[in-house]
């Protein structure tokens, strides 16, 4: 199994809501374990005489948080988060060359798309269900998202 096919299976895992995967074969064993954290890959070569443990790609979700902790004077419970009704890929435009449905300091209405996300090769637009003015995205763009994973901060208005 080379590294392409092993990232292909991460995105396999991380958009099926899978907890975790092993695959067995002559001389190659790998598992992928997957709990809202950064998944980790396991993997054993007879060849080698010890286990490598090969970070994958950073979870979006644990980058959010990072990014939302550093400001530790800032108050968050006055905001409303916008969270993802599925598991998918998030993106925050209809295509590449086209502007982001939303931004930071964008008001929004409820009803307004705000993002799509791709599950099973069909793209599901998402609307607010709150009014307000996005404060912060919490996502990248075409990174995948759980469910119930937050995607936006929204000033209530």
């Amino acid at each position: 199994m080379d590294i392409k096919q092993i990232q292909e299976l991460i995105k396999f895992v991380s958009r099926s809501g899978v907890n975790e995967v092993a695959i067995e074969q002559k001389d190659f064993k790998i598992t992928i374990k997957t709990n809202q954290t950064p998944t980790v890959i396991t993997t054993t070569v007879p060849a080698q005489p010890a286990a490598q443990v090969l970070p994958a790609a950073p979870a979006p979700q644990p980058v959010a948080a990072t990014e939302a902790a550093a400001p530790a004077t800032e108050d968050l419970s006055k905001y409303i988060t916008i969270k993802s009704p599925m598991i998918g890929t998030f993106y925050r435009s209809s295509s590449p060359d086209k502007p982001s449905f939303v931004n930071v300091g964008d008001e929004i209405t409820t009803g307004k798309v705000i993002c799509i996300i791709e599950a099973m090769k069909l793209f599901n637009e998402i609307e607010s269900e709150v009014s307000g003015r996005i404060v912060k995205v919490l996502v990248d763009n075409s990174s995948p998202v759980e469910y119930d994973q937050p995607l936006y901060l929204v000033e209530p208005m």
